[in-house]
């Protein structure tokens, strides 16, 4: 393993303490980064925009701030993926979307100016599905490269999996954080509705679109998430002896052979920190009023792409916003009055334990590249607002990963992050 490839397998916090105390500098892990890139674009495809001259004069710049002496942000150095849907001032931001080619804002997104003011580096547009949608776009996953990465930030989960760069910033309307982090067998947190700013950000559904974040452990998730959401950077406090409520989610008959028998075993190993929970009958209706809410919100966001170039939207895509235009405002409003009810809903569960357990997908990801993969396990949390995190932890006989997914209540993000650390940490210590 060459130095390089050494440096690249660290946690984000490893070299962000590193790049603190000047192990490392901001260029040699720039470098790195880009060697990586120039070996692996060509086969992974996780970047629509990347230029190695703009990242390398940041990198000196920060280098040179460091050096004077001058107060450092809590990402100093670190570089960060961003998603095709977040806009980046002067550089190109095409979502994904013939119709938008050639697009370059004027401003940058909230979060890619908070990610600057912490000191780290944007280090390039990654691919995102069209318009964030189910449309696949040209990236593989890492893992294996004939099978999806997901979607829709397939880029940015691809590129975290591959150690092109440590960190990645990702949105979830449905399961387009958790998701594709669970088919690329790496860390996808999608904190609760609002946490990130979202002004800059493509608006497909004002009532789902949650920005979200990808790194290769918790606390390099939790590191970039609370830079974005505005809140202190804190080190990760594992829960004391949390109590895991698992629960079958709808959709459970569409899941791979392989995972209930990898969550039994998981299950086992934890004995007596997991207790068994059902979710609320009315949420078997969840993945279809969730659609209702989101179609309507395309139709109504995403209608001038019909008119500037429905010709050159994709199958997908096109259907979706025409069926938003027509679906009736009564299917719309009781959708989300059902959404405002899901909070009282999980309540009594929440009351129970201190985090759900549940898998992150129905599987593995899946063969070809035509789809972009099931959300049927995550569309309810997003709908409901709540915190999510998956955990790289499980995986198929032939090698292919599977994530766990955890979930608390809305706002308790701290203590969503609490559980995954503790989680994370048993599952490093027992061998199961």
């Amino acid at each position: 393993m060459s130095e390089n490839e050494a440096l690249l397998k660290l946690s984000a916090v490893e070299l962000r303490d590193r790049l603190a105390d000047g192990r490392l500098s901001a260029v040699e892990l720039a470098k790195a980064c880009i060697e990586r890139i120039a070996a692996r674009q060509v086969d992974v495809l996780a970047w629509e925009w990347f230029d190695k001259d703009v990242v390398l004069r940041e990198a000196e710049r920060l280098d040179a701030l460091k050096a004077s002496g001058a107060p450092l942000g809590p990402l100093h150095g670190l570089p960060v993926g961003v998603k095709d849907v977040i806009d980046t001032a002067g550089i190109p931001s095409e979502n994904g979307c013939p119709v938008d080619a050639g697009r370059v804002p004027r401003e940058d997104a909230e979060a890619v100016k908070r990610l600057k003011q912490a000191g780290a580096i944007m280090f390039g547009k990654t691919v995102t599905t069209e318009l964030a949608f189910l449309h696949p776009n040209k990236t593989r996953n890492p893992e294996n490269l004939e099978h999806t990465p997901g979607g829709s930030s397939s880029g940015s989960a691809a590129a975290v999996a591959d150690g092109m760069v440590p960190l990645a910033i990702g949105t979830q309307t449905g399961g387009s954080v958790v998701r594709p982090a669970s088919f690329c067998g790496i860390v996808g947190l999608k904190p609760s509705f609002n946490a990130i700013p979202r002004k800059g950000t493509l608006l497909q559904s004002h009532s789902l679109d949650t920005l979200g974040v990808f790194a290769n452990d918790p606390a390099g998730a939790e590191l970039l998430a609370d830079v974005l959401s505005g809140e202190a950077v804190q080190s990760p406090e594992p829960a004391a002896s949390p109590v895991l409520g698992f629960v079958t989610p709808p959709g459970w008959d569409r899941a791979d052979p392989s995972l209930p028998a990898a969550f039994d075993r998981l299950r086992a190993a934890l004995g007596d920190k997991v207790i068994d929970l059902s979710l609320p009958e009315a949420f078997d209706d969840a993945a279809r009023l969730r659609a209702v809410i989101n179609t309507v919100e395309m139709g109504h966001y995403f209608e001038h792409y019909l008119q500037r170039g429905a010709d050159k939207l994709g199958p997908p895509t096109r259907a979706a916003i025409e069926e938003g235009l027509t679906l009736r405002a009564v299917d719309y409003l009781a959708a989300k009055a059902f959404q405002d009810d899901m909070e009282g809903m999980l309540a009594p569960l929440f009351e129970r334990c201190d985090a759900i357990l549940c898998p992150a997908a129905p599987g593995p990801a899946p063969a070809g590249l035509t789809s972009t993969g099931d959300s049927i396990f995550n569309g309810l949390w997003t709908m409901a607002g709540t915190p999510a995190i998956t955990l790289p932890l499980l995986s198929t006989p032939g090698g292919l990963p599977m994530g766990v997914q955890l979930v608390t209540a809305r706002g308790e993000d701290k203590a969503l992050m609490s559980v995954a650390h503790w989680l994370w940490d048993w599952s490093k210590e027992n061998d199961w």
